[in-house]
């Protein structure tokens, strides 16, 4: 029984490319107006897990439901529900802003497709450019109007597969705000990002897709948990020093950064780890001109689930 509150129900879900194993029993759900965001690597999985949920590609075994129906069984339902916004921007360029956001309501049969236009166009910020063909709008611009044609039927679950891929650090800090606001207005927003502090910013659950898999689960702050220590930082002042000290550290896998001469060391948060790396480097005299303790970051969660994960029960 799915429950009231659930926008999306994933259930032992299946899918294989000939031999290959592609999803490998997927379980998750996804409440009413929350975000959630899915993270993976490249080949992990999420583009079909997103072309399953949004009906344009089947299971082989289990069930998917959006908003109580079944993606196979009720596909037009589901697909009256959702919108997709995908990697590019699918804006027509020969048309204004304007014009895209008229016919997108035409094709949905709104009888009120232009007030709808009108609000959408300064919801993102867009009047000034409404009548401007989108050949001379910029990729943030273009972003917007996609996010913009998306919402036009009203939908309750947006798919959005790395909405902020290719924009500038401006950009993606305002189009970060507008999917803060679709959750705002109670729509469910199902995310794929390649950037883990997008996740970290923006998501009410997370999970971990890593070889057809769901290998871990749960808010920010419960993931962070999983490496209680972090890591500290070395500060040295000069590049021999530096990568003299990553060879006198090479046993605690010491990652280094030569622009900014810092080497970055996973720890077991014990004062007797941290007093033999630090007595190690002034035996050795490379003192540490700048030394600060990290707390994990999403990042450092990603690695180390993805590096514990790598090989393990690897199908076809």
């Amino acid at each position: 029984m799915i429950g009231t509150n659930t926008a999306i129900s994933v259930s032992g879900l299946e899918k294989s490319y000939k031999d290959l194993k592609v999803l490998k029993g997927i379980d998750f759900t996804v409440k009413k107006g929350s975000i959630f965001a899915l993270l993976g690597s490249n080949g992990s999985g999420k583009t079909t897990m997103i072309k399953i949920l949004t009906t344009l590609l089947k299971p082989d075994k289990g069930d998917a439901h959006i908003c109580g129906f079944d993606v196979v069984r009720q596909s037009e339902q589901v697909r009256g529900k959702i919108s997709l916004t995908g990697q590019s921007a699918a804006v027509d360029e020969i048309l204004t802003g304007r014009e895209n956001l008229r016919m997108i309501g035409k094709l949905r049969h709104l009888s009120d497709a232009n007030s709808k236009t009108n609000e959408l166009l300064e919801q993102f910020h867009l009047l000034d450019a409404a009548d401007r063909r989108v050949a001379t709008y910029s990729g943030g611009m273009r972003r917007k109007l996609d996010l913009a044609m998306s919402l036009i039927g009203n939908p309750s679950v947006v798919f959005l597969d790395e909405p902020t891929t290719g924009l500038d650090p401006q950009g993606r800090i305002a189009m970060w705000k507008i999917i803060k606001d679709f959750r705002h207005s109670g729509v469910t927003v199902f995310l794929t990002t390649q950037y883990l502090e997008e996740a970290d910013e923006l998501a009410d659950q997370i999970a971990i897709l890593n070889e057809g898999k769901i290998v871990a689960e749960g808010t920010a702050a419960e993931l962070k948990k999983l490496i209680p220590h972090g890591h500290i930082e070395l500060g040295f002042r000069d590049e021999k020093e530096v990568e003299l000290a990553r060879d006198l550290l090479k046993e605690f896998n010491a990652s280094l950064n030569q622009e900014n001469l810092t080497l970055s060391i996973a720890t077991d948060g014990s004062i007797k780890q941290m007093t033999n790396i630090l007595n190690r480097l002034e035996n050795a005299n490379l003192p540490v001109a700048v030394f600060s303790q990290k707390l994990p970051t999403l990042e450092d969660v990603f690695l180390t689930i993805i590096g514990e994960n790598k090989g393990k029960g690897q199908d076809a």
